[in-house]
C-alpha cells in the first residue's frame, strides 16, 4: 500500500458520504432512533434496558455499515467506476482499506452521537467508560464494512448484496450471546457462535457493563475483532472483481 494513495482514497470516499445525506441520516439518525425505540420498549425496566441498549451500541454499527459498504462497493463496480480507479497506480488494498479507514472515521461520528443520546439522554448505566464502548463499536463499525467489502464481491445486483444480511449478519446477531448466553446453548450452537466474530465484540461490551476497568477478556475480545477485520479485507482485495459481470 501507498500512503500517498492510501489517504487520497480516504478523502475520495468521505467527500462521496459528504454529498450523500441519505447515508448520512442511516448512519447517524437511524441508531438514534432505535436506542429511543429500545429507551420505550423498557421504559419501566431500565436493567434490560441498560443490558440490550450496551449491546446494539456495537450491533447497529456493524449491521448499518455491512449494508452501506456492500451496496456502495457494488456501485462501484457496476457503473465502471473500479474499472477505471484500478487503471492507475491504486491497488486493492489501498482501496479496500481505504473503505476500512473512511468508514471506520464516519463510525466514531455514529458510535460518539449514538452514546451521548444513550448515556446523557436514556440513561445508559454501566460500570466502565463511554470510550471504550464507542471504541468497541467503531472495530464493530469497521468488521461490518470488511465483510461488506467481502460480500460484495459474490453480488451482481444490489438485491444479492442485500440478500447477504440474513446470510451474514443475522446468524451472528442470533448467536452472539444477547438473547441467550453463549455457555447455556447446545453444544454445537456454542461450537458456532465461538468463531464468530460479534461474539467477541458482544463479550467485549459485555466485560465494560460489568467491570470499572477494562479487562484482559475484553482486550483479548477487541484483539479478535481487529484481526477478523485484517483477514476480512485481505479476503476481500483477492475476490474482489473489476466489473460486475
Amino acid at each position: 500500500m501507498s500512503p500517498r494513495i492510501l489517504g487520497a482514497t480516504i478523502v475520495r470516499i468521505l467527500r462521496q458520504l459528504l454529498h450523500d445525506p441519505r447515508t448520512i441520516g442511516m448512519l447517524v439518525v437511524v441508531p438514534a432512533l432505535l436506542l429511543a425505540l429500545l429507551y420505550f420498549m423498557y421504559d419501566d425496566q431500565p436493567m434490560v434496558f441498560d443490558r440490550v441498549a450496551l449491546v446494539m451500541l456495537g450491533v447497529f454499527p456493524f449491521v448499518i455499515m455491512f449494508l452501506v459498504t456492500s451496496i456502495a462497493m457494488l456501485r462501484e463496480r457496476t457503473t465502471g467506476t473500479l474499472e477505471r480507479l484500478l487503471t492507475t497506480p491504486l491497488g486493492k488494498l489501498d482501496l479496500l482499506f481505504g473503505y476500512g479507514i473512511a468508514f471506520g472515521l464516519a463510525a466514531a461520528v455514529q458510535a460518539s452521537v449514538a452514546a451521548a443520546l444513550a448515556y446523557w439522554l436514556f440513561g445508559l448505566d454501566t460500570a466502565g467508560s463511554t470510550w471504550l464502548v464507542i471504541l468497541i463499536a467503531v472495530v464493530n463499525a469497521v468488521l461490518g464494512v470488511a465483510l461488506g467489502l467481502f460480500c460484495s464481491a459474490f453480488a451482481r445486483t444490489e438485491f444479492q448484496a442485500v440478500q447477504f444480511m440474513p446470510v451474514v449478519a443475522v446468524p451472528q446477531i442470533l448467536l452472539c450471546g444477547l438473547f441467550v448466553a453463549r455457555e447455556q446453548m447446545a453444544g454445537w450452537l456454542e461450537a458456532i457462535s465461538n468463531v464468530l466474530p460479534l461474539s467477541y465484540a458482544v463479550e467485549a461490551l459485555q466485560q465494560v457493563g460489568a467491570n470499572a476497568n477494562p479487562t484482559a477478556t475484553l482486550w483479548r475480545d477487541l484483539g479478535i475483532v481487529a484481526g477478523c477485520v485484517v483477514v476480512a479485507l485481505i479476503l476481500a482485495a483477492a475476490t474482489l472483481r473489476r466489473r460486475t459481470a
